[in-house]
C-alpha cells in the first residue's frame, strides 16, 4: 500500500528558511504529480506546489520562495521555503495524485512567529 509521510516542520522566526520532506513508500508512477498543500486553521487547504514531469507550479504567494523538487529514484519530494512570513504558518500536506489514487500524509506543522 501506498504511503506518505512528511517531516521537517517546527517553529521559525520571519525570515527564516525551513525545508519539508515527504517520503513515499509502495509502488508509484514517475509520470505522476506531485505536490504539497497546506492548510491553516479556519482555512481551506490550499496548494502550495506541484510537479508533473519538469514542470513546476506554484501558488502566488510563495512564488520566488519556495521551491519543490522529486526524486523519482529515491520516492521523494521536498519542498525548500525560505523568507518565511507569519502568514506561512499551517500544516503542510504531501500529495501523490495517480491516474487511479490520490494519496495524502498525514502532515507536518509550520509555524512561523517572532
Amino acid at each position: 500500500q501506498v504511503q506518505l509521510v512528511e517531516s521537517g516542520g517546527g517553529l521559525v522566526q520571519p525570515g527564516e528558511s525551513l525545508n519539508l520532506s515527504c517520503v513515499v513508500s509502495g509502488s508509484t508512477s514517475t509520470m505522476a504529480a506531485m505536490g504539497w498543500y497546506r492548510q491553516a486553521p479556519g482555512k481551506e487547504r490550499e496548494l502550495v506546489a506541484t510537479a508533473l514531469g519538469s514542470v513546476r507550479n506554484y501558488a502566488e504567494s510563495v512564488k520566488g520562495r519556495f521551491t519543490i523538487s522529486r526524486d523519482d529514484a529515491k520516492n521523494t519530494v521536498s519542498l525548500q521555503m525560505s523568507s518565511l512570513k507569519p502568514e506561512d504558518t499551517a500544516v503542510y500536506y504531501c500529495n501523490l495524485h495517480t491516474t487511479l489514487h490520490e494519496y495524502w500524509g498525514q502532515g507536518t506543522q509550520v509555524t512561523v512567529s517572532s
